[in-house]
């Protein structure tokens, strides 16, 4: 296991495509497992996402500004001033970015320094998510969902309606299904082809962070005193069906969810420090980080899950071997 201390907030931990640690952090750096470390925001960064390249981290700051972090440094990507921006969303199959300022969601292609989109919405957007070819946007917002389509300049969203205030969201891995999480401890679904919805409740705690595995069979959630979840398998998706709760202990809740996009294993972290594994297939967990500590509020896992990564409130961090 590798250890760091960063002493700021641990906003994001991701794996690029090299198979490198990245952690983005509140006051503003982005911190590379081997060492390199950009300050990429004149503040906190407030949101991560793995650059389409796969090289790095795009992050958005209390300063207004989209950065690019590298190990040989940063590159200002879009700003709005006297802004704070508080969700990205990155797509590798149609190499776009997208963040969000206030009620404004903005689209860059990487490819194109000239693109540039700008769409308006009633409330503020709290998070966004790419569909699976990068094509359309949903942005989770009060009473719902938007849904753009990235590159048309001059159009009108698709509204899931839901009364509520919607504060992350995933497309399932075949984009038929959209899923939001909601302020009061539930979880909200749409159809997207028909706009059926579904309600998906039971909760605790508020659910920060949902995650797919086995290749969209499977949702995994945070907000639960283990890892909720949800089959997706089918047509219907989750409609009708309950969900599992695995590694439930009544001390702790989890706060955070990485799931292998491919496979069984999920990654959580605890809101007392620890951080756990788990292969589905053989219900076996593994104790990645034993000791307590503060709440987990970043983690990831890589492709094939041989190691997550992952930090907390504190800036405490590291990297673990699963298996």
């Amino acid at each position: 296991m590798s250890i760091y201390a960063f002493d700021a907030y641990v906003t994001a931990a991701l794996f690029d495509k090299a198979g490198r640690a990245v952690f983005a952090l509140g006051d503003g750096a982005v911190r590379f497992g081997d060492g390199a470390t950009v300050q990429a925001h004149d503040g906190a960064a407030l949101c991560a996402a793995v650059h389409p390249s796969g090289v790095g981290l795009v992050t958005g700051g209390d300063d207004g500004r989209l950065v690019w972090s590298t190990p040989e440094g940063a590159e200002e990507l879009a700003k709005v001033p006297g802004r704070w921006i508080e969700s990205v969303a990155a797509s590798a199959e149609s190499k776009l970015v997208a963040f969000a300022a206030g009620r404004e969601l903005h689209v860059r292609d990487v490819a194109d320094p000239a693109f540039a989109r700008a769409f308006q919405h009633e409330k503020s957007v709290s998070a966004l998510a790419f569909d699976p070819k990068g094509r359309r946007i949903a942005c989770a917002t009060y009473g719902g969902a938007w849904l753009w389509y990235a590159r048309i300049a001059d159009q009108k969203p698709t509204v899931l309606k839901w009364a509520g205030s919607h504060v992350a969201c995933a497309f399932s891995p075949d984009g038929k299904f959209l899923i939001s999480s909601m302020q009061d401890n539930q979880l909200h679904g749409w159809r997207v082809a028909d706009e059926k919805n579904m309600r998906m409740g039971g909760y605790p705690a508020k659910v920060k962070s949902l995650s797919f595995l086995a290749r969209g069979a499977l949702m995994a959630t945070s907000g639960a005193n283990g890892v909720v979840v949800w089959p997706f398998a089918g047509s219907t998706g989750p409609m009708g069906k309950q969900a599992a709760e695995v590694g439930y202990e009544e001390s702790a809740l989890s706060t955070v969810v990485a799931g292998q996009p491919s496979g069984q294993w999920v990654a959580w972290g605890l809101d007392d420090g620890r951080v756990k594994a788990c292969d589905l297939a053989g219900q076996k967990v593994v104790n990645l980080k034993a000791e307590k500590g503060s709440p987990i509020t970043a983690l990831a896992i890589t492709p094939d899950a041989k190691r997550v990564a992952w930090g907390d409130e504190d800036g405490n961090a590291g990297v673990a071997e699963v298996v």
